[in-house]
C-alpha cells in the first residue's frame, strides 16, 4: 500500500500524468465505450442512405459528365480508406420518379437524424447537462439537422481538397510537396472546426470555444493518423482481398472504423470536460473501493453526475460526502 500511495501522489502532483488518468477515469464514469458504440451504430445505419443520396444528387447535378461524377464520389470515399473501394462498387445512383425520390430522402434524412440524437445524448451526459435542460424531441432533431448538415459541409470541403491535389496527378502533374503538405493542414484545421462547432451546437450549455480547441485540433490530428493508418492497411494488406471478404468485410470494417471516430470524438469532449470542470487530480485508487479519500477532483466529478440525473427544474439534488469506511475488522473482533 505504501507503494500505491506515492504513486497516487506522484500523480496529483504532476498534471502530465493526472490529467491523462482524470480523463480515463471520467470515460469509464461516462460509460464512454457504451456510448460510442452506441454512435457508431446509428452512423452505421444512417451511412448508407446518405450515401445513397450523395449518389443520387451527383447523378443529376453531373449527369452531362461521368468521369467527373465518378471521381468526386472516390475523393468523397476516399474519407473512409478501409472500406471505400468497396462501398464504391456497392452504392448505386437511385433510379425513379422525383416523388419516389423525394420520399426516399425524406425517409433516409430522418433515420440519419438518429445519429444527432445519440451524439447529443452522448454530449449531454459528457458535459453534465441535467435531464431537464436539455431540448424536447423537436428541437433536439433540429439540433441532429444542423449536426447534419455541418458534417455535410465538412464531407463537401474536404471532398473538394481531396478532389484539388488528386486532378493535379490525373492532369499530368504531380503536385508540390508543399501542395500535399497544405492539403493535409487544411483537412486538420477543417475537423478541428467541425468538432468544436458540432460539440457547441448539440450540447444543451454555453461552451466556451477557447477551451475547447486544443482538444479538438488533437482529436483532428488523431483522425488524421487514423486515416493514414487506414491508406497504409488497405494498401498493405487488404490488396487483393476484396473479392474474398466482400459484404462481411464492408460491414466489419465500416463498424470499426466509425467505432473509431466515435472514440476520437467523444474523448475530445471528455478531456475538455475535466480541463474545464477542473476534475483533476483524482484519487487513484477511486474506481476500485470506498476506502479511499477523495481529491477536490473526485468530488466535483461525483457531484456533476449526480445533478445530471436532475429530470425536473425544481427537483433539487445535493451531494454530501462522509467519512470513507475504515480498514476491515480482523475476525473474532
Amino acid at each position: 500500500m505504501e507503494v500505491v500511495a506515492r504513486v497516487d501522489a506522484y500523480q496529483r502532483r504532476h498534471r502530465w500524468v493526472g490529467f491523462p488518468l482524470a480523463v480515463v477515469y471520467k470515460f469509464f464514469d461516462d460509460q464512454g465505450s457504451y456510448l460510442a458504440a452506441l454512435l457508431a451504430y446509428y452512423a452505421f445505419v444512417s451511412l448508407f442512405p446518405l450515401l445513397l443520396i450523395l449518389v443520387a444528387v451527383l447523378g443529376t447535378l453531373l449527369s452531362g459528365d461521368p468521369g467527373l461524377r465518378q471521381h468526386v464520389l472516390d475523393s468523397a470515399l476516399a474519407e473512409f480508406p478501409v472500406i471505400g473501394d468497396q462501398l464504391g462498387h456497392s452504392v448505386h445512383p437511385l433510379h425513379g420518379s422525383g416523388l419516389a425520390l423525394a420520399a426516399g430522402v425524406i425517409g433516409t434524412l430522418y433515420g440519419a437524424l438518429n445519429v444527432g440524437q445519440a451524439a447529443q445524448y452522448a454530449l449531454n451526459k459528457i458535459w453534465a447537462v441535467p435531464r431537464h435542460a436539455r431540448p424536447d424531441p423537436l428541437r433536439s432533431r433540429l439540433k441532429g439537422l444542423a449536426f447534419l448538415v455541418i458534417l455535410g459541409t465538412g464531407l463537401c470541403v474536404t471532398t473538394l481538397l481531396s478532389s484539388a491535389v488528386a486532378a493535379a496527378t490525373v492532369f499530368g502533374t504531380r503536385p508540390a510537396a508543399g501542395a500535399r503538405v497544405a492539403a493535409v493542414a487544411g483537412a486538420v484545421v477543417l475537423n478541428t472546426g467541425l468538432i468544436v462547432l458540432s460539440q457547441r451546437v448539440l450540447t444543451q450549455r454555453e461552451l466556451p470555444v477557447r477551451r475547447l480547441a486544443r482538444a479538438a485540433l488533437g482529436g483532428a490530428c488523431a483522425w488524421q493518423l487514423v486515416q493514414w493508418g487506414g491508406s497504409y492497411y488497405v494498401s498493405h494488406v487488404l490488396r487483393g482481398a476484396t473479392a474474398t471478404y466482400g459484404m462481411f468485410g464492408i460491414v466489419l470494417g465500416l463498424l470499426a472504423w466509425l467505432y473509431l471516430g466515435a472514440l476520437i470524438f467523444l474523448s475530445t469532449a471528455e478531456v475538455s470536460a475535466v480541463r474545464v470542470g477542473r476534475m483533476w487530480p483524482r484519487s487513484l485508487l477511486t474506481p476500485f473501493t470506498d476506502r479511499v479519500r477523495l481529491s477536490p477532483g473526485d468530488r466535483r466529478a461525483y457531484q456533476s453526475y449526480a445533478t445530471t440525473e436532475a429530470f425536473k427544474g425544481f427537483e433539487k439534488i445535493r451531494v454530501r460526502f462522509t467519512r470513507p469506511p475504515g480498514p476491515p475488522r480482523p475476525p473474532g473482533r
